[in-house]
């Protein structure tokens, strides 16, 4: 089985070419969707974060208010850092739990997608054979943001900078995805990758 990584940045549209690889028949295993789950209100985690973070990024309910959470630690490196140490150990514990699920099942390939995999460390310290980047254009990152989350294009830019540079990212990539044109372009680019990775000897 070839354990591939996902990645991207803020306003790339990662989340979009990760479901047309499910479409194709390749499992998706979502770091931050298992983030989401391992944060759910009462559970460990979500306890160790508040007493990290303070209570007020909880909710009245006992949930994770994301948006303040979010908000401090684009603000600060440090919180970031600290944020990162707490959740990235078990987040990686459950991610090789469904690798290994994966591959009991069969699945000629996996796809792990991690927002942050080069600043995490990059492929090697991610376990993964090669990585794939979601390009697009800085700009289209920021106006990404603004339609999707109702935010200002500076507060779209602060989260912008608080990430490695996309360009950057498509340096260190072994293969890339271009989705600043039209989405039959892209659903066109992530087939003929499919079809690459999939095919007798990658």
């Amino acid at each position: 089985m070839r354990i591939l990584g996902l990645t991207g940045g803020i306003g790339t549209g990662k989340t979009h070419v990760a479901r047309l690889f499910e479409k194709l028949g390749v499992p998706v295993i979502d770091a931050d969707a298992i983030t989401h789950e391992l944060q759910d209100r009462g559970s460990p985690l979500l306890a160790e974060l508040a007493e990290a973070f303070g209570r007020e990024i909880l909710r009245p309910d006992g949930s994770l208010d994301r948006a303040r959470l979010g908000d401090l630690v684009f603000r600060d490196a440090q919180a970031r850092a600290r944020l990162e140490a707490l959740v990235h150990p078990a987040v990686g514990a459950e991610m090789a739990r469904r690798i290994a699920a994966a591959r009991s099942a069969g699945a000629p390939l996996v796809l792990l997608d991690i927002p942050l995999l080069f600043e995490v460390g990059g492929k090697h310290r991610a376990g993964v054979e090669a990585v794939i980047l979601v390009w697009a254009r800085a700009e289209q990152q920021i106006e990404r943001q603004v339609a999707r989350d109702g935010c200002t294009p500076e507060e779209a830019e602060r989260r912008l900078r608080a990430q490695r540079p996309i360009d950057e990212k498509r340096a260190l990539a072994d293969f890339v995805i271009d989705n600043s044109g039209s989405l039959a372009d892209t659903e066109r680019q992530v087939r003929e990758l499919h079809a690459r990775l999939s095919g007798a000897g990658g």
